[in-house]
């Protein structure tokens, strides 16, 4: 998807300003936007990749004028309505009007801390085997797909040089768009900049993971 939240390599929108000893949360609404998401997620309605996709597929004006966590509560209230679980009604008055879901796990006060510490891990066995290997010259596929992908805009049909084979992990793009994990090799790729931004560049080198499909050899 290329939506507003892929901005590597844009210009004009200013600096990067990190806020010193910034807080996990500026405000009390904040951590309770952050633990709605959460026991909403716990329910299995949707997984990881269906929440990323939900947040950036918000209009762009209201993504880019949003705070991190506007994004996420404007993402949740998306994905309660999509998935049945209110209605626009709902979420209007504030008020429930149709029973509950049937059938959905629930995150309960006793489970939290140990459900944090555990996470999801994405990694999975392989079912075939690398196709990659490290120093292996490969380029990044042109591509512009409509929903969910974690290769950026500014990288793809680029080339590059596998410096790292990561395993094999849930494949973002189809787990976004609910066709099941689809697993696949996961490798860490280093572009030169200026094959990612031409002459006009200081730096060095880029690095980005990639999943096997996204590359082809050079």
């Amino acid at each position: 998807m290329n939506g507003a939240q892929d901005l590597g390599g844009m210009q004009g929108f200013g600096p990067v300003m990190p806020e010193p000893n910034e807080p996990w949360f500026h405000d009390a609404w904040e951590r309770r936007a952050f633990a709605l998401t959460l026991a909403a997620g716990a329910t299995g309605a949707w997984n990881l990749d269906m929440g990323r996709a939900a947040r950036e597929s918000l209009p762009p004006a209201q993504y880019l004028s949003s705070s991190y966590y506007q994004i996420w509560f404007e993402a949740l209230i998306k994905l309660l309505i999509s998935k049945g679980l209110v209605t626009a009604d709902e979420i209007r008055e504030g008020k429930a009007k149709t029973p509950a879901a049937p059938n959905l796990r629930k995150l309960l006060k006793d489970n939290v801390a140990s459900a944090m510490s555990k996470g999801a891990p994405s990694d999975r066995e392989a079912a075939t085997p690398a196709r990659f290997k490290i120093g292996d010259a490969v380029r990044t596929k042109q591509m512009n797909p409509a929903t969910h992908t974690r290769l950026p805009r500014y990288c793809r049909d680029k080339r590059g040089t596998v410096i790292a084979v990561r395993g094999t992990h849930v494949f973002p793009d189809a787990s976004a768009t609910g066709r099941g994990e689809q697993p696949e090799c996961l490798y860490t790729v280093q572009f030169a900049a200026t094959e990612l931004w031409g002459s006009d560049t200081t730096a060095a080198s880029n690095c980005i993971d990639c999943w096997e499909s996204y590359l082809e050899r050079a």
